[in-house]
């Protein structure tokens, strides 16, 4: 069973949180848990009404439901309780901050998707039942972004779900021996030619295959960001997922920049896997 994390603040993002916790939780062997983290000792009477009103939109629809109160900073009580609970998926909205201190400490979405022990959802646009996923691997790792997410979310690509797999050929990242015809190719046409590209496509189809899916593979051409945003736009998903690079240091940054962008522009939920 998938147990499910579900932060919220009691702000106006956190009613995007609640409607796709709700959609994730109408799937069979969800356990949600709704937590709400407070400053101080002094701030747990202002827990009270968050969580009622979690209760109230999400209650309905799930049974099990259970709610949590933590005392601290929200990120790092975020984190502590996924990894105490043992949780398998965190949904949280994202707060839009622009001061000083937010931009060179890092948003909480930010922290929580750098160092959380499971994927994470950032809840954001409209939100409706979850029928066409994007997936986008890059595959930049030896293991497929496709094998982690089967593995630790099954049930979200169980029943009538359409997957769509994208990788996006960038001629900026592009190597020396990668032909010009190539960076024209189609999805069909790399997997014909055994490129490598055709190679990482292939394997996530057959993966795919075996959950009992009929996947679509996708090539797009240009810039990483853009052709993911402009993907997920013209073919209308209700959900994009992507991985997620954790370094160290200034490192970090550098390694999450495009995931980072991605999040901060996707006009619909966001699910990260590391």
């Amino acid at each position: 069973m998938i147990r499910l994390l579900i932060a919220t603040a009691g702000l106006h993002q956190s009613e995007t949180t609640l409607l796709l916790s709700t959609q994730l939780a109408r799937r069979a062997g969800i356990i949600p848990t709704v937590l709400t983290v407070v400053k101080s000792e002094n701030n747990r009477g202002r827990a009270a009404p968050i969580l009622a009103h979690a209760c109230q939109m999400v209650g309905p629809e799930i049974s099990n439901l259970q709610t949590k109160v933590r005392v601290g900073q929200p990120a790092e009580e975020i984190i502590r309780e996924a990894e105490e609970g043992h949780y398998d998926l965190i949904v949280m909205g994202e707060k839009r901050d622009y001061d000083l201190m937010t931009r060179l400490l890092g948003s909480t979405a930010k922290r929580v998707i750098e160092h959380a022990p499971c994927p994470v959802i950032i809840a954001k646009g409209k939100i409706g039942p979850i029928h066409r996923i994007l997936l986008c691997d890059s595959g930049a790792e030896s293991v497929s972004l496709l094998n982690r997410f089967i593995a630790r979310l099954p049930a979200l690509v169980e029943g009538d779900i359409e997957i769509t797999v994208l990788h996006v050929m960038s001629q900026m990242t592009a190597g020396p021996g990668v032909r010009g015809k190539q960076l024209r190719a189609s999805a069909e046409e790399l997997i014909q030619e055994r490129t490598p590209e055709g190679e990482i496509l292939e394997q996530d189809v057959q993966i795919l295959q075996k959950s009992n899916l009929q996947p679509q593979p996708k090539v797009r051409h240009g810039l990483v960001v853009n052709e993911i945003l402009a993907e997920a736009q013209g073919g209308d998903y209700d959900l994009v997922v992507i991985g997620a690079h954790r370094g160290a240091g200034w490192e970090r940054l550098l390694l999450d920049d495009l995931a980072q962008q991605i999040i901060e522009q996707m006009d619909r939920p966001v699910l990260v896997v590391r």
